[in-house]
């Protein structure tokens, strides 16, 4: 075989393996995902029952990676200690033990039936039990594919110069190994497969058990390296569970890194298959690891919390509903996102109140405040927009699909409104407080009672966009017209003024309708909410919403709202 086919084949069968592991826990996760939570929260009393349910649930999930982002997401809302999450972490570590001691097993050619069933079960319910179900199959089937294609190309590989040499470079240098293949771990964030694949190596004959058990110790580094990773912009609590897990790992491997030679021995006594001796290692790491970290449960969670300490000032302001353990459960994603977008939008709202304070009082120190609130919002924004591109990754149904471009459209408007507040509203007011100028009291009146007017739209455009009530979101709509007389009448008022040739009015003119144009722009942006509710529910015709008891329509042509920038 071609050495690039040879390549080509490996790397193939190394996908399959990382691929099944996904899919398996995908499916468990969409299958079962909220009762694994509630076992999960109502074992962790004491750490014993932690640690089996963290052994029992990653068995199910074939992924500690998995077990510890949905920790961390308990951590940081304080629905569990940090020492019992870390207990939890600990039996997690041992699940994966097994899962690999069973696929070490000959049944490599059950794939095919499993593949086949896995298939039927997806396409022929409709379930989202029957379908997780036909996801975890279909994943197993993978996995030992995988297994099968990698086993079918150890021959070929034993005889490749370049393997012999790459193989003879890392088994010369356990460190090196380990380093590597830690690496190789944390790049496909599933260990299991990882060590799957250096079992399949060892039992081909191309690498030796000394070679076989370093690469074993940098699956299991790599493999808390991944959550803590994947959790940096999380926040500390959440972070300190893969941290405590990470320590843990990687004090057992400086410790067993170098007693190597003396472990092998050990080892052989229990088998001297290679690749069985390399899973047996493995379980024995674990094992070993999870029993000292058990007795050491209230240091190791001290460590984390040294290293880890609170930061008050930033914490307080980052995403707070951006569960990350839910983005395999579409429908639990969204609803964290939703949640994020209501957070913000309560940010906006208090920014559009703050407004007219600083307009109207002069007050620099408010237009400060301002602009860093719109930098709050516009990090909020990019959080929950890359939040739902990561969800969107998953299937979703139709339901889901319209909910995630209704989330995502809300979030872009907020975002707009913010910087029209920003951008816009606060350049008007210093610009207003550097010139000295002073509205005229007909003037002020006309802003405050339009300024309010748009406030009240934005407290209803939130609350549509949180129950999606239909006739919630014909009021929001047929509103609209409210707010364009009160525009219209503020405008000619300005202008009857203008020509009485009132001061005031004239000098601080091009403010005041510039004020009045940028409040009804963002009104433009909220009134954007109630288009896809009303649509969905049949509520709208091409260019008019239809009376909820009259035979007339209320001529409301859905317009795009002007683009803030």
């Amino acid at each position: 075989m071609a050495g690039s086919h040879l390549l080509l084949t490996l790397l193939g069968g190394v996908a399959l393996l990382v691929w099944g592991v996904r899919m398996v826990r995908t499916g468990m996760t969409r299958a079962f995902g909220a009762r694994l939570r509630t076992a999960l929260a109502q074992a962790s009393g004491n750490r014993f029952s932690a640690f089996a349910a963290g052994l029992a649930i990653t068995a199910l999930l074939q992924s500690s990676t998995a077990a510890a982002l949905l920790l961390a997401s308990f951590a940081s809302r304080r629905l569990i200690a940090l020492p019992m999450a870390l207990a939890t972490m600990l039996g997690a570590d041992v699940g994966t033990t097994l899962v690999a001691q069973l696929l070490a097993f000959d049944v490599k050619a059950m794939w095919a039936p499993l593949m086949l069933a896995g298939v039927v079960m997806f396409n022929a319910f409709e379930g989202d039990a029957w379908r997780g179900g036909g996801r975890m199959l279909i994943g197993l089937a993978l996995m030992l594919l995988g297994l099968t294609v990698i086993g079918g190309i150890t021959d070929d590989l034993r005889e490749g110069a370049a393997t012999k040499s790459l193989l003879g470079a890392l088994g010369s240098d356990p460190l090196l190994a380990l380093m590597a293949c830690a690496l190789l771990t944390w790049l496909v964030h599933s260990s299991l497969a990882i060590v799957l694949f250096v079992m399949s190596l060892a039992a081909g004959g191309l690498i030796g058990v000394n070679l076989a058990l370093a690469l074993i110790l940098g699956a299991n580094l790599g493999g808390a390296v991944a959550p803590f990773v994947a959790l940096s912009g999380s926040t500390v609590a959440a972070r300190r569970v893969p941290l405590g897990n990470l320590i843990a790992r990687g004090v057992g491997v400086v410790i067993t890194l170098p007693l190597l030679g003396l472990i092998v021995p050990v080892i052989a006594m229990l088998s001297n298959d290679p690749a069985r001796m390399a899973l047996n290692f493995h379980m024995l790491f674990n094992l070993i690891l999870a029993v000292a970290g058990l007795m050491l449960l209230t240091p190791l969670a001290d460590a984390a919390t040294r290293l880890l300490p609170e930061v008050e000032a930033k914490d307080a302001k980052g995403p707070k509903h951006l569960d990350p353990s839910a983005l395999n459960t579409p429908s639990e994603a969204l609803a964290c996102a939703m949640r994020e977008t209501l957070n913000m939008g309560d940010t906006v709202l208090d920014m559009l109140q703050g407004a007219q304070k600083a307009i109207e009082g002069n007050d620099l120190k408010a237009v400060r405040e301002i602009e860093k609130a719109d930098n709050d919002v516009d990090a909020r924004h990019e959080a929950i927009k890359l939040y739902l591109i990561r969800a969107s990754k998953a299937d979703m149904g139709v339901d889901d699909s319209r909910r995630y471009v209704e989330v995502l459209t809300f979030t872009t408007n907020l975002e707009h409104i913010g910087d029209i507040i920003d951008k816009n509203l606060m350049e008007l007011a210093a610009k207003k407080i550097k010139k000295g100028y002073a509205f005229s009291p007909e003037g002020l009146a006309e802003l405050r009672r339009f300024h309010g007017q748009v406030v009240e739209h934005m407290r209803l455009a939130l609350n549509v966009f949180a129950t999606r009530d239909v006739s919630l979101a014909r009021r929001l709509l047929l509103q609209k017209k409210d707010v364009r007389a009160s525009e219209f009448e503020a405008s000619e008022r300005h202008f009857n003024r203008l020509k009485q040739g009132r001061a005031q009015s004239i000098e601080t003119s091009s403010i005041h309708l510039d004020i009045v144009r940028d409040l009804k722009r963002i009104n433009s942006h909220l009134t954007s909410v109630a288009y896809p509710i009303l649509e969905a529910a049949g509520e709208l015709s091409q260019s008019r919403l239809r009376a909820a008891e009259s035979g007339s329509d209320v001529k409301t042509a859905p317009e795009q709202a002007p683009h803030a920038r």
